[in-house]
C-alpha cells in the first residue's frame, strides 16, 4: 500500500494508494474539520460538558484531522492514537501539521483490535475510523470488537464510529453495535454519502431534548467554528429524535 498526498482547491488530501480519500486538510484552516463525517464525528460533544472528554482513544490516524480539532478545542484532552501504519504518521507529521506534543499525543503502532484486547485503561471517548486502502475494516466492525470497546470505556463514555453506508453490510453493522451495547447505539448517515457515523454508550444517561442539542450545537459553533446544526436537523427527522428527545 502505498501512501499519496494531492491537493486541489487549497484542500490536501491522503490516499492509500487509490483515489479513496483517507484524510483532508484545507491548508489555510490546518486545524478544522474539513470533510463533513470527520465533523460528525464530533456529535458525542453535544452530549457531554466543555470540560468532556479527559482521555480519548483513537483508532486510525487517517490525515490527524480529528486529532487536531480535539487537541486544538479540548485542551484538557489527553490523546492516544493506535496507527498501523508508520508511515500514515509520517504523512500526517510533515503534511498535515499533526502537532508533537508528547504529553498530549500518544501515538502508538500497532493493531487497534489487538490493543483493545490488551488495554486495561479506560476512556471518555473512543473513536474510530480505520480502514485499508480498499476500505475494508478488518476486525474493527466485529462484535467481539465493539464489546473490547465498551469494556474500555469510562462510566460516560461513549463509542463513536465510522461506518460506510455504501456497504451492503452496513445494516448488520449497526446490529452488532445495537447488540454490544445492549441497544444503546444510534447511526446516522453523513452528509458524505459514502459514511454514516455511529454512537454507543453504556450508562442510561438522561436524553436531551432537540432544543437541548440545538443549543449545545449553538455553543459549540460559538465555541470552535464547527457547526452541527445541520447534523441536528437531520437527526430530527429520524427515529432517532422521535418526540423531541434523542433515543440512545
Amino acid at each position: 500500500m502505498s501512501i499519496d498526498i494531492s491537493e486541489e482547491a487549497g484542500v490536501r488530501y491522503l490516499h492509500f494508494g487509490s483515489s479513496w480519500v483517507q484524510g483532508a486538510m484545507r491548508i489555510a484552516r490546518p486545524f478544522a474539520l474539513e470533510l463533513d463525517y470527520t465533523r460528525e464525528m464530533m456529535t458525542p460533544l453535544l452530549l457531554h460538558d466543555a470540560d468532556w472528554p479527559r482521555t480519548v482513544l483513537q483508532i486510525g490516524l487517517g490525515a490527524a484531522s480529528v486529532t487536531k480539532f480535539l487537541y486544538r478545542h479540548r485542551p484538557q484532552a489527553k490523546l492516544t492514537v493506535i496507527e498501523i501504519d508508520p508511515r500514515v504518521e509520517a504523512a500526517a507529521r510533515q503534511f498535515f501539521k499533526l502537532p508533537d506534543d508528547p504529553a498530549r499525543i500518544d501515538i502508538r503502532h500497532g493493531d487497534g483490535a489487538d490493543f483493545m484486547i490488551e488495554s486495561k485503561q479506560c476512556y471518555d471517548l473512543i473513536m474510530v475510523d480505520g480502514f485499508d486502502a480498499d476500505a475494508r475494516t478488518g476486525r474493527l466492525d466485529t462484535l467481539p470488537f465493539y464489546l473490547d470497546c465498551r469494556a474500555r470505556l469510562a462510566d460516560d463514555g461513549m463509542l463513536c464510529v465510522n461506518l460506510l453506508s455504501r456497504r451492503k453490510d452496513f445494516a448488520k453493522s449497526v446490529a452488532r453495535l445495537e447488540e454490544a451495547f445492549d441497544g444503546r447505539a444510534i447511526a446516522f448517515s453523513s452528509c458524505d454519502s459514502g459514511n454514516a457515523i455511529a454512537l454507543g454508550t453504556i450508562a442510561a444517561s438522561p436524553a436531551p431534548t432537540f432544543v437541548e442539542l440545538k443549543a449545545a450545537a449553538k455553543a459549540l459553533k460559538q465555541e470552535t467554528g464547527l457547526n452541527l446544526l445541520p447534523t441536528i436537523s437531520r437527526l430530527s427527522r429520524t427515529r432517532h429524535l422521535a418526540g423531541g428527545v434523542l433515543q440512545l
